[in-house]
């Protein structure tokens, strides 16, 4: 009891937040529909005192007969009531408007709430499932949700103008009548309430099952699934996997609509046998003598009336009740804080590096996990230098281009640009100096013009600088033989788009590395989509450059680490080796055997050694299927 007393203030509480809400976002279409209600709240009113009016004074004629004066007695009333029913008409579809144009502009404002919230959100809440609940339950209706929650309440204005109209008119028969309108509707307002708060519970519970759903619906319908879906034959799998979650769904959902169906005939019958009486009651007061025709209709239309808008007034409380449950969900999505943040003070970027990049004593785990990816962890990128960074996977060397980005902050120790902590630079700042390409970019729906100076939409007007970028990363002839060159639409999702290779694609997202002119260059495999020609061909450019940038290239390629100033080999975490190729094939240990295993597989199979990667020759190695003389 004291739970749901404590949930009820709270969900209370979201009201004024949706409101201001709304309020923010579209308050001259908000006041102009408050006005629209108040109006509407008192017309039916007016027909009430209209139609006794009206009967009495068809009473009277018919008592009188057909005379010249009697009809122009009914006259009056007829043309008022007429004109009532007319305003009704034109401030409702008025009205519909309003709100129409209120919804469309308040759905999008929540949108871009929940767009800059998930920009803002640390890059760790992605890798989480709770994260992923939270922003279902924010995008599933939120803003309709919120707009239903304004509605309500301005149904519940208008609607308790109306009833303390019909009220007042109501109590000179007795305050009996008032009372009996209200024990009539009681009942369907706990079973509203009831019912709503299991709706929610049930909603709730089934968050990771609708997000199963709309996995399994990527699969059967996105493009990048469809190849491998029909190769394996997956199609049946996954829609029976679909159907069945759909089928389990779509019977809870049914029985609780049978719940609500059930609980609201029980409610309406009682509400049936209060109105039966009072219509008894009127009768008998007709019989008597006590009140006139006009008064029936005015007392039976106003007792029927008033319970409407009773049943009206606490279902709406209901309703308002259930949208705060959702709303709830939004406002707690919105509240998310990020935990990589801004210092007080940022300090300036350095336009070039002059000492470099350091990890000192970094120690790093993800978010839910216990292990340890790095632990005391050192390394220094010399300022101007390409450095080379191989490994095994899950030796640690992406996650160095996560916490220098810092969509992560490590657990300890400090990660530094020319000696100064990265938590002391404004984020964007930081990310401004960086470029990134990483192993899988982004294909953007967009012209090849586009796709490059998304790089740095500052200069996206500069067409010279574009298509240097693109002749730096080879891809220039190829947009020229596009139909329309650096305007064509790439990606055959739309209407009139060519697609790319992967290869072409991974060039694309060069060019756009290129474009963004950052101090600092990183580049997670940027060649593995290319053969070896087209790589040799890329190396060459890149080394020219990336003269006075300070460039980190994640490789599992040999042909690209050993171009590097500096290579460092990391292994669990760790750096094993450092030094430059001639260096460590010198020195005998991890690298130059991957390295020796390499070239005898050149030797053997050009073709195959020339993709071999430091990885495979790991586990061919740890497998004893690669045996080599040494050299």
């Amino acid at each position: 009891m004291i739970s749901n007393l404590r949930s009820t203030v709270q969900l209370a509480s979201y009201l004024p937040k949706t409101l201001s809400l709304i309020w923010q976002s579209a308050h001259h279409w908000t006041i102009a529909w408050l006005i629209l209600l108040v109006l509407q709240g008192c017309l039916p009113v007016a027909t009430l005192y209209l139609t006794r009016s009206l009967v009495d004074r068809l009473v009277a004629v018919v008592g009188a007969g057909l005379q010249p004066e009697t009809i122009r007695l009914v006259m009056l009333p007829i043309a008022l009531f007429g004109g009532v029913l007319l305003l009704t008409e034109i401030l409702k579809g008025i009205s519909e408007w309003v709100r129409t144009a209120q919804a469309e502009i308040v759905q999008d404002y929540i949108s871009d709430l929940v767009h800059q919230q998930s920009l803002a959100i640390d890059l760790a809440c992605y890798e989480s499932s709770e994260y992923h609940d939270y922003l279902n339950r924010a995008r599933s209706g939120a803003g309709g949700r919120s707009l239903a929650l304004m509605e309500n309440l301005g149904i519940l204005l208008q609607s308790s103008i109306t009833l303390i109209s019909v009220i007042a008119i109501l109590l000179p028969y007795g305050i009996l009548l008032p009372i009996a309108i209200v024990i009539g509707t009681l009942p369907g307002f706990y079973v509203v309430l009831r019912l709503n708060r299991h709706h929610h519970q049930w909603w709730q519970k089934t968050t990771l099952d609708r997000r199963w759903l709309e996995y399994y619906e990527i699969v059967l319908t996105h493009s990048a699934a469809a190849a491998e879906v029909r190769v394996f034959g997956l199609g049946t799998h996954f829609r029976t996997a679909y159907q069945t979650l759909r089928q389990r769904l779509r019977l809870e959902h049914l029985q609780l609509i049978k719940q609500r169906s059930l609980g609201r005939f029980g409610a309406n019958l009682i509400t049936l046998l209060v109105l039966s009486g009072a219509i008894v009651w009127i009768g008998q007061q007709m019989l008597l003598g006590l009140i006139t025709m006009g008064d029936v209709a005015l007392f039976y239309q106003a007792f029927n009336r008033g319970q409407e808008l009773m049943k009206s007034l606490l279902g709406n409380i209901g309703e308002i009740y259930k949208n705060s449950l959702f709303v709830s969900n939004l406002f707690a999505f919105l509240n998310l804080e990020p935990k990589v943040v801004d210092p007080p003070q940022p300090k300036t970027i350095p336009s070039s590096l002059q000492q470099g990049i350091r990890f000192r004593q970094v120690s790093f785990k993800y978010p839910g996990s216990q292990h340890l990816v790095l632990e005391n962890f050192n390394l220094t990128i010399p300022a101007g230098k390409i450095v080379a960074i191989v490994g095994d996977n899950g030796a640690g060397k992406t996650t160095l281009t996560k916490l220098l980005c810092r969509f992560y902050d490590p657990e300890s120790g400090s990660v530094e640009l020319d000696g100064v902590d990265l938590k002391n630079f404004s984020v964007a700042d930081l990310r401004k100096a960086i470029t990134v390409l990483f192993q899988f970019p982004l294909r953007h729906v967009a012209t090849p013009a586009e796709n490059i100076t998304f790089g740095n939409l500052a200069e996206s007007a500069n067409l010279p600088a574009v298509e240097t970028a693109a002749q730096a990363a080879g891809i220039h002839e190829r947009i020229l033989r596009l139909p329309q060159e650096y305007n064509s639409l790439l990606g055959t999702s739309f209407p009139g788009g060519v697609d790319l290779s992967g290869g072409e694609w991974q060039r694309l997202a060069l060019a756009r590395a290129f474009f963004r002119q950052a101090p600092i260059i990183i580049l997670d495999e940027p060649t593995s989509a290319m053969d070896p020609w087209a790589e040799m061909d890329w190396l060459n450019r890149f080394r020219i450059l990336a003269q006075g940038q300070t460039a980190i290239v994640i490789t599992h390629r040999f042909t690209l680490a050993m171009r590097a100033d500096l290579i460092y080999v990391m292994r669990d975490g760790k750096i094993v080796e450092s030094g430059s190729h001639d260096e460590l094939v010198t020195q005998g240990g991890l690298y130059a055997e991957s390295w020796q295993a390499q070239m005898y597989s050149s030797e053997r199979e050009t073709d195959q050694g020339m993709h071999l990667s430091f990885t495979q020759i790991l586990r061919l190695k740890a497998k004893k299927l690669l045996q080599f003389p040494e050299l």
